[in-house]
């Protein structure tokens, strides 16, 4: 399996002519709270701005290296699982915005796995992110990029508080 499954615009266009055209918002899919705070802030941005969703959903490997066939299924269960994920926020995403968002699928970790992306693809330029309001605090996710990496990030990052209401999401954006 490679390590990416892109689904990018292909307009035909120079990647330093698309990005000087193009923002792109891009939002890590999980299965927290906190990710509605976060795509609703990226949508409402990118219609106000004239720029994209980008969704990158990353497969965190597993360690099955007994059993090939045991990893083999699981990897393809866990990618049928995140294919339906990112096709159902896309759907969101394009009701919200009117537009089709480019989506990314990637495996390994997520802070490595967004770097890289960022790394390959010139038109992202923010980075949205949704904060934890548990005890927790806000989410690995978010204390290390937007936390320890944070000044030496590449593109901004956007943190957007978990338990802010869409209507309050509507009024910042």
């Amino acid at each position: 399996m490679s390590d990416a499954a892109d689904v990018s615009p292909s307009s035909g266009a120079t990647p330093q002519a698309t990005a000087a055209q193009e923002r792109i918002f891009l939002c890590v899919v999980d299965s927290t709270a906190e990710l509605r705070c976060a795509l609703r802030f990226a949508c409402r941005r990118a219609q106000k701005t004239g720029g994209r969703v980008a969704l990158l959903y990353v497969m965190e490997p597993a360690d099955f290296q007994h059993w090939i066939a045991v990893e083999e299924k699981w990897r393809a269960e866990r990618r049928e699982e995140a294919e339906q994920t990112l096709n159902r926020l896309a759907a969101e995403v394009n009701e919200l915005t009117g537009t089709t968002p480019v989506l990314y699928l990637r495996e390994g970790k997520p802070g490595d796995a967004i770097l890289k992306l960022i790394e390959e693809e010139p038109t992202i330029s923010i980075l949205v992110l949704g904060a934890g309001t548990g005890k927790k605090g806000p989410g690995p996710l978010v204390s290390s990029l937007a936390g320890k990496m944070s000044g030496k990030f590449p593109i901004p990052i956007t943190v957007v508080p978990g338990n802010l209401t869409l209507e309050q999401i509507d009024a910042l954006t």
